[in-house]
């Protein structure tokens, strides 16, 4: 769609014996006068039908809001909180499991909004310096709001940090059984995008296990096929020794 903007994505079923667990959005949308680019990594957790649910409801949810152009960062908290409403009324069909999310909207190539729950993160490139867009809700860093809750967090040694001794994660979509401890309350960003912005990166926590925001810039800055530049970053990370699933998105500028 774009003349300047090219996206790509790719993933990686990880070492794990169960399903791929990752969904990905990667497109470009026409919505009133504009050009919508709409990219999501959802990175589910025992099962992966809430991942797939926030694939297909999410960016509409976040679309239909009534003050989308007006204020879309309510809007997209808003929608947060009403698609995660929706997942847990659907629990019997969509089962105890849950997902992670980061979605990026980008306006005519010139202005990105990001939201997330969990640890998928959107890296910015800007001159060559990574720029972390979004927040890596970590159980050890919400240890007060989750014990305030009434839940805890445990800290078993060889283990990370995890919601009821269950989540490494302090927030996301679904968990029914977690919910009362659990927000799925997203933080959100909006960043200009200028003549200094190179690309963004979303991908699911494979990568930044393995690898620093510095480092994913790095390996990906010289490569101009958003395609190959995501499919490259997975293959690095993999040489790293992630095991995990891994889902990444390239959304090049310039």
């Amino acid at each position: 769609m774009s003349k300047h903007t090219t996206h790509g994505f790719h993933c990686l079923k990880g070492k794990s014996n169960h399903d791929m667990e990752d969904y990905v959005v990667s497109e470009f949308k026409k919505k009133e006068d504009s050009e919508l680019g709409l990219f999501a990594i959802f990175d589910g957790h025992l099962g992966h039908d809430v991942a797939k649910y926030l694939q297909s409801h999410l960016f509409d949810n976040i679309l239909k809001q009534h003050d989308f152009w007006t204020n879309m960062e309510d809007a997209i908290r808003r929608a947060y909180r009403s698609t995660d409403a929706e997942i847990l009324d659907k629990a019997k069909v969509l089962g105890r499991g849950g997902s992670t999310a980061v979605t990026a909207i980008l306006i005519n190539s010139q202005k990105l909004v990001v939201g997330n729950v969990g640890d998928s993160r959107a890296v910015m490139c800007k001159n060559g310096v990574a720029e972390q867009l979004s927040v890596d809700h970590e159980p050890s860093t919400e240890k007060r709001l989750i014990e305030s809750r009434g839940g805890f967090v445990s800290n078993i040694p060889g283990d990370v940090p995890r919601v009821d001794g269950q989540l490494a994660v302090a927030r996301a979509f679904g968990d029914k059984s977690l919910k009362l401890h659990l927000s799925s309350e997203p933080d959100v960003k909006v960043v200009t995008i200028d003549d200094d912005t190179e690309f963004v990166i979303l991908a699911s926590d494979g990568i930044w296990k393995v690898m620093s925001n510095q480092e994913a810039v790095d390996a990906i800055k010289n490569i101009k096929d958003a395609q190959s530049a995501a499919k490259h970053l997975i293959e690095a990370a993999v040489s790293k020794k992630s095991k995990d699933d891994i889902s990444c998105i390239v959304v090049r500028f310039r």
